[in-house]
């Protein structure tokens, strides 16, 4: 279940910087909102899952369409420092509110009984509903991706200017798209708070973006399967390595260093470059005219 909602929250962080192009650094403002909506919805509003997961989508979407409209002027590492700035100021308002309980956090979540039918205490029911929200997202991410609107995302990331030219308001599509991740990474964070019970600062906390990027890269940039890979690599090693302490950090900084100097376009990304070049020799090889046979041989 947590590869699921991180590989959730990893493809909602690459629609923006893997098909657009604009590295974030504040997509645990949208987590962790959710997070906390969700989780104070269900402890004290009493809420049925699906209602409490609904209202913290809907608070993720409104602050990432606040957000996408603050930061999207810019780009580079302007847009980059001003989602992290953004995002600090939700860190600070999750430590210092009191329904949030600071570092206490909202504990003990209740997952209830989703849609007044299936018990989500036990934990086969919890994984397949989570596996359900999962599939949808991920052909909602499809259906984005290869829609017009997904082009006209690649062509902003290829070329903005030539964009433009063509007549598009790119600043417009960018704020959509924006929005749209905030949304399906709010969806990963109401999630996390059924799934786990609790929300806490961790939640909003910047290591948080840092992984969704982290993850994003190990798989693949711009690849539909790429930040599942990455999520299933990076959550496979915190619980692996979770005895190492403090080390986790060191390994997975390691690891990102490593990705990008040796596997610049991540795990999915690199096979798949390998695959479409076995592919292109095989039919130049096929191409090829057969030697002609010289007589008496």
């Amino acid at each position: 279940m947590k590869i699921l909602i991180f590989a959730l929250f990893a493809m909602a962080y690459n629609l923006i910087f893997g098909y657009v192009g604009l590295l974030a650094f504040g997509h645990a403002a949208f987590y962790g909102t959710s997070s906390y909506v969700a989780a104070h919805s269900a402890s004290v509003l009493g809420w049925p899952p699906e209602l409490c997961v609904l209202a913290g989508v809907a608070a993720a979407t409104a602050i990432g369409a606040l957000f996408g409209w603050l930061a999207i002027r810019r780009q580079g590492l302007y847009f980059a420092m001003i989602t992290l700035a953004l995002a600090q100021i939700i860190y600070f308002y999750a430590l210092q509110a009191s329904w949030t309980h600071g570092e206490d956090g909202i504990q003990s979540v209740p997952r209830g009984m989703l849609f007044g039918l299936i018990d989500l205490s036990d934990s086969m029911n919890m994984y397949f509903v989570t596996l359900a929200v999962f599939m949808g997202a991920f052909a909602l991410i499809y259906r984005i991706i290869h829609s017009p609107f997904g082009q006209v995302l690649k062509s902003i990331r290829e070329n903005e200017d030539r964009s433009i030219s063509l007549g598009y308001s790119t600043n417009r599509f960018k704020l959509i798209a924006f929005t749209l991740s905030a949304m399906l990474a709010g969806l990963a964070g109401g999630m996390k708070a059924i799934v786990f019970q609790i929300a806490s600062l961790m939640d909003v906390f910047f290591m948080t973006s840092a992984d969704a990027l982290l993850m994003t890269l190990i798989g693949g940039v711009g690849t539909l399967l790429g930040p599942i890979v990455g999520a299933a690599v990076v959550v496979t090693l915190q619980t692996k390595l979770a005895t190492f302490g403090a080390w986790v950090v060191v390994i997975q900084g390691s690891i990102f260093v490593l990705s990008v100097l040796f596997l610049r376009k991540g795990i999915v990304g690199t096979l798949e470059e390998y695959l479409a070049n076995r592919k292109a020799r095989r039919e130049n090889s096929a191409a090829l005219p057969d030697k002609a046979v010289e007589p008496g041989e």
